[in-house]
């Protein structure tokens, strides 16, 4: 009976606990307010910080660096310079405007002509006096030609010896010839290719040899296309050390030889 009396008289005090209200509310706190009752954790020492692999080395390796004030200064110089020469309205083709040139016989001049120094980050040896289609031509040709053809032979191309733009002259400067296209600013003469490791391609010396042959030929067939004319070695006699590239307005296709 003791025993029994004991039980009930347990049971009847953990029903009254059960019964009674909790001290706090069950319900989530509003987020300021439960914002303001967390504990703040302690700050973590400045060797776990600044260790690798600590919290402060986490987050610098998660946030870019931010670039230097005098990097982008010189970037932003660098575009300055390039829109103040950059001709025909393209950024690739740089040099200066020359505006109209007169000829000293009748055929010759060019109306909107330009100085090009560089086409497409290619250095030429000698400016080139030509007009903006034939520039725009030069580029096309540069960039879906030259470089494929070259790739990273020598490690790439780096500039371009021209010998020849514009010029009031016959074809071949031949007596009784038509006006050539130099004569108008529509054509330019490219002797050879140099490479960044300091050697060349030359037209004269390697057109059918060796691995520098073959580039040459790839070169002179990716031509046809972005100019009206292309002639080689394999033309005649006067283009055997060069090629010539023009954009003759009276073609409707490309002569390639």
């Amino acid at each position: 009976m003791k025993r029994r009396g004991l039980i009930l008289a347990l049971a009847l005090v953990a029903g009254a606990s059960c019964a009674e209200a909790p001290d706090t509310s069950l319900r989530p706190l509003p987020r300021g307010e439960a914002a303001a009752t967390q504990t703040v954790p302690e700050a973590v020492s400045t060797q776990e910080e600044t260790r690798p692999g600590g919290l402060r080395g986490l987050f610098r390796s998660l946030r870019p660096n931010a670039r230097s004030r005098g990097v982008g200064n010189r970037a932003q110089q660098s575009r300055a310079e390039l829109r103040r020469g950059a001709v025909c309205g393209d950024l690739a083709l740089q040099g200066e405007v020359v505006g109209r040139v007169p000829g000293r016989v009748q055929g010759c001049g060019i109306d909107q002509a330009v100085r090009l120094k560089s086409v497409s980050g290619v250095a030429l040896s000698a400016p080139a006096t030509v007009d903006c289609t034939t520039a725009a031509a030069l580029k096309t040709w540069v960039e879906r030609g030259m470089r494929p053809a070259v790739g990273q032979h020598g490690g790439g191309v780096s500039s371009m010896r021209v010998v020849a733009s514009y010029a009031c002259r016959t074809r071949n400067s031949q007596k009784g010839a038509r006006i050539s296209e130099h004569g108008k600013g529509r054509a330019v003469d490219i002797a050879g290719f140099g490479l960044r490791n300091g050697t060349e391609i030359s037209v004269l010396r390697d057109w059918g040899r060796g691995r520098e042959g073959k580039i040459l030929r790839e070169m002179h067939a990716r031509a046809c296309g972005p100019f009206g004319t292309v002639l080689g070695p394999e033309a005649d006699r006067f283009h055997r050390d060069h090629f010539h590239f023009d954009t003759a307005r009276y073609r409707s296709g490309s002569y390639c030889r």
